[in-house]
């Protein structure tokens, strides 16, 4: 039977965090009434993360993984899960579990009134009632802002947080924007929304509450990075490179 919902994890050198996002997303499945299935995708780590995976899914069931021994990054790493996934839901998390798993209780109405992508927003200009526990550093704020503007200028318009690691995607929209995606790292999360609008499938946005994690794999350099990103999926929706 194919399963309802199936939550994928990218991780990178995550020993310190992969058990509690783990306790956290099978506990909440446990307790619903579909069938659900979990897939973590280890990016080249060199550290214990997979030792911990093993320990925690020893004698349990629904929970895989996909030990990749390259570094390939976060947007490769989402894909290659996507695309093993069996769900008619498939929705991805960070490792950090900044984005707790029951923010899918929201999501979940939108699914099935006949939404095709939802995304979760820690910016309350997308979704009322969205905040963050504690606030970002003042630089990371003002980065993160003026990274949007360029993002919404040559890719998304009217979405004001693109990149918060919780989305979710019907089986049909998963297949046909993952099967062609093309950004390995920091922006494929613009690709995917980007593509979703070319494709026309129906977007909803649901308030996070966010809790930061100080040991986030985000680096500063990436905020430059969605400058490029978003100029190269401007420059691939306009030559056509998305077939």
């Amino acid at each position: 039977m194919q399963p309802f919902l199936s939550v994928i994890i990218p991780a990178y050198n995550e020993e310190k965090r992969i058990s509690r996002v783990l306790h956290a997303v099978y506990d909440y499945l446990s307790h619903q009434d579909y069938a659900w299935e979990v897939i973590v995708v280890i990016d080249g780590a060199v550290d214990g993360t997979i030792e911990k995976i093993k320990d925690f899914i020893a004698g349990k069931t629904g929970i895989s993984y996909i030990d990749r021994k390259q570094n390939r990054g976060k947007g490769f790493t989402v894909r290659q899960g996507m695309l093993q996934a069996t769900g008619r839901v498939r929705l991805f998390t960070d490792a950090d579990n900044s984005t707790d798993i029951s923010h899918f209780d929201k999501m979940k109405p939108l699914f099935d009134s006949g939404h095709e992508v939802v995304i979760c927003s820690r910016d309350s200009k997308d979704a009322r009632g969205a905040r963050q526990a504690v606030p970002q550093p003042l630089l990371k704020r003002f980065l993160g802002n003026g990274a949007n503007l360029i993002i919404q200028a040559f890719a998304v318009p009217g979405i004001w947080d693109t990149q918060c690691g919780f989305k979710a995607f019907t089986d049909q929209a998963a297949t046909r924007i993952f099967s062609i995606s093309r950004i390995d790292r920091w922006g494929f999360d613009i690709e995917a929304l980007a593509l979703a609008r070319r494709f026309k499938f129906k977007v909803g946005i649901v308030p996070a509450y966010w809790v930061d994690d100080p040991e986030t794999n985000v680096k500063l350099l990436n905020y430059a990075d969605a400058f490029l990103d978003a100029l190269k999926v401007r420059w691939g929706l306009t030559a056509g490179r998305y077939k």
